[in-house]
């Protein structure tokens, strides 16, 4: 079983919708997958009460008890957890981190995204654990600001792809208890999500490479 969690020491960077839509996305390629909600805010917990479909199923767990819920998952045959965090340094967050074999920080193209997201990666780095950069909530299209967000996410870590574009579907798909690939399985934004999943895999796997030549 394998265990990523999306967090940043910042709110609003979309931790919550990504870990919705990549959940769903990875459930669709064949995946087993459980979210775990460990933000106090309850986000992902209230899409999932949102939600129809029985699965991938969603539960709010405590960060003492953790641990034994990802023994428990695995034993019970799930193939993925993703886990959701709050916005801040806390001990949710720690425990993320330590149970993580891939971390994922979204980041806006935005000097206090990149500011925010140094303490998250100075933490990872402290445990060893690996991690990788989301660029968020872009524009469409290449602008010279998200390019500039690219190159400094490359010299901070791991850039994952593709970047992930600003559009309506994630917040509709979120409203709706939904993924963003169920609410348009053809659309970009269905795209961009079923991709990430993708890299997110095959990083895990040790097949995944950064974005520089992407970005140059």
């Amino acid at each position: 079983m394998k265990v990523i969690a999306f967090m940043t020491q910042k709110g609003g960077t979309g931790k919550t919708t990504l870990a919705a839509s990549v959940g769903v996305a990875a459930q669709e390629a064949g995946e087993r997958v459980f979210l775990i909600d460990l933000d106090p805010q309850g986000s992902l917990a209230s899409w999932g009460e949102r939600r129809e479909a029985e699965e991938p199923a969603v539960d709010r767990i405590s960060p003492d008890k953790l641990s034994s819920a990802l023994i428990g998952l695995e034993q019970a045959g799930y193939t993925l957890v993703v886990i959701d965090t709050q916005g801040v340094d806390s001990p949710a967050t720690s425990a993320a981190m330590r149970s993580a074999d891939l971390a994922l920080i979204p980041a806006r193209a935005s000097a206090l995204d990149l500011e925010a997201a140094r303490p998250t990666m100075a933490a990872l780095s402290r445990l060893s654990r690996p991690y990788a950069f989301v660029l968020n909530q872009c524009s469409a299209g290449r602008t010279s600001r998200m390019q500039d967000a690219a190159r400094a996410l490359n010299l901070l870590g791991v850039l994952a792809m593709p970047f992930i574009v600003q559009r309506a579907d994630h917040v509709d798909a979120i409203a709706f208890g939904i993924g963003v690939t169920e609410h348009d399985a053809h659309g970009k934004a269905a795209d961009e999500i079923r991709q990430l999943w993708t890299w997110i895999k095959r990083k895990m796997e040790g097949k995944a490479h950064g974005q520089t030549s992407a970005v140059a």
